[in-house]
């Protein structure tokens, strides 16, 4: 079966094997399902039970307030500035170790899994989590908030271009070291042509997560949208938090096409 440009091997059932293992899979499965769905309490009775006062908090936010507008500019901009800085400061940490997160460039195997491991512990704290621990160290404002995107970008981004490496074609490598090329030389000229592409679409993806992000962060006192949207939420003003739930996504909104229409733009000039 080709997708795309993929290739999937589908193994046909063999006769012998009847239907007896699929059915096996399906019980597992909504075995599985139902332990999940205990563990979490889903409830759609509940749901419907809530309803009324989900209707309720929806009929307070309307209409909204515009002329909270004018109180908005500052915290979405400052928003736009954590997400900039965040995304910046997530490529420097990045760059820096992919090298030697990539298995195909680390000069040796316990490198590779010790820089790895560095990576899943910085991108599996969540960002909330980050910006509580640097509001409490450097106290509130946009400056944890940008720390906190910075330390968790730099776990996804030395991920995503870790991989980028390791499935680059190894043909210039070779005839660089056979040259006697160092390894920033072949870095340089072997590893950053091949990646270069992929990394901007990348890096462009990541401040469109960060600027969503960077809305929500402000909850803990992080700075940006989200410390006036938890006020307004305080405060039992819901139309202002009407306002500032359709600032954001608006913002989100432009991210999305802006960044939508860069990475199409490079992926063209790619090929």
């Amino acid at each position: 079966m080709n997708i795309g440009s993929y290739t999937l091997l589908v193994a046909r059932p063999s006769g012998s094997a009847g239907w007896w293992p699929r059915a096996g899979i399906a019980a597992l499965v909504i075995a599985v399902l139902w332990w999940a769905a205990l563990g979490s309490q889903v409830s759609f009775t509940e749901l419907r039970k809530g309803a009324p006062w989900i209707a309720d908090f929806l009929n307070r936010m309307f209409p909204p307030n515009w002329a909270f507008l004018d109180k908005l500019w500052g915290p979405a901009l400052e928003t736009i500035q954590i997400a900039i800085w965040g995304t910046l400061l997530a490529i420097v940490l990045a760059v820096p170790v992919c090298f030697l997160a990539a298995r195909n460039l680390t000069p040796n195997m316990a490198v590779f899994h010790a820089t790895r491991q560095v990576l899943n512990i910085t991108r599996g704290i969540n960002e909330i989590i980050l910006a509580l621990i640097f509001v409490a160290a450097v106290g509130l404002g946009p400056f944890p908030g940008v720390l906190a995107l910075a330390v968790h970008g730099a776990g996804m981004l030395g991920k995503f271009f870790s991989e980028s490496i390791e499935e680059i074609d190894q043909g210039p490598i070779e005839a660089l070291r056979s040259t006697g090329a160092g390894p920033i030389q072949i870095i340089i000229f072997g590893v950053l042509p091949q990646v270069i592409t992929a990394w901007i679409a990348v890096i462009l993806y990541r401040f469109e997560t960060n600027l969503r992000q960077a809305t929500v962060l402000g909850m803990v006192g992080a700075g940006g949208i989200g410390f006036e949207l938890v006020g307004s939420m305080k405060l039992f003003q819901y139309q202002d938090t009407a306002t500032c739930i359709i600032v954001i996504i608006v913002m989100v909104m432009v991210a999305d096409y802006v960044s939508t229409r860069l990475r199409a733009s490079i992926q063209k000039g790619a090929r």
